[in-house]
């Protein structure tokens, strides 16, 4: 998704809801002008935290139901980084990146590379259009792999 302005977020936003008929309650916006803010992952609770801290209630159930409209509206990306629970990211901020995930503590670095992404659009594939795609590398980060080393050294 191309950066798009606010204002744009929130028009694609209120056709989704009239395009299926859901309510557009100042909540669903105030949650989506909230994670669009946001730099990077987050998860449900950590978003709760946040909107609680800028004074902003609302319960975990509409939090959840908002996130699930957003999802589905293409604004919001889940991700499913291994064992980890569920995060999300802001679908324009989720397509200039590829996840570097640790299998070993669970650290995510994130991975720019515009020949890889360029590649990836310009496939084409057999009775598929693609939408939006994201790519996770598992592997060790380098503080794991020096740390594994240390332990095998010691056991011998």
């Amino acid at each position: 998704m191309d950066k798009i302005s606010a204002l744009q977020k929130r028009e694609l936003f209120t056709e989704y809801l009239t395009r299926k008929g859901h309510r557009k309650t100042p909540e669903r916006y105030a949650i989506l002008d909230h994670v669009c803010a946001i730099n990077g992952h987050f998860d449900v609770e950590m978003l709760y935290q946040s909107l609680e801290g800028a004074n902003f209630h609302v319960s975990r159930a509409t939090l959840y139901n908002t996130i699930e409209l957003l999802v589905d509206a293409r604004l919001l990306v889940r991700h499913q980084f291994g064992t980890q629970g569920v995060q999300y990211e802001c679908a324009e901020k989720a397509a200039g990146h590829f996840h570097l995930v640790c299998s070993h503590c669970g650290r995510i670095q994130e991975y720019k590379d515009l020949a890889l992404r360029a590649s990836v659009l310009s496939k084409k594939f057999t009775k598929f259009t693609p939408e939006y795609f994201s790519m996770y590398i598992f592997g060790l980060c380098s503080k794991c792999k020096y740390a594994l080393k240390r332990k095998e050294k010691k056991e011998y």
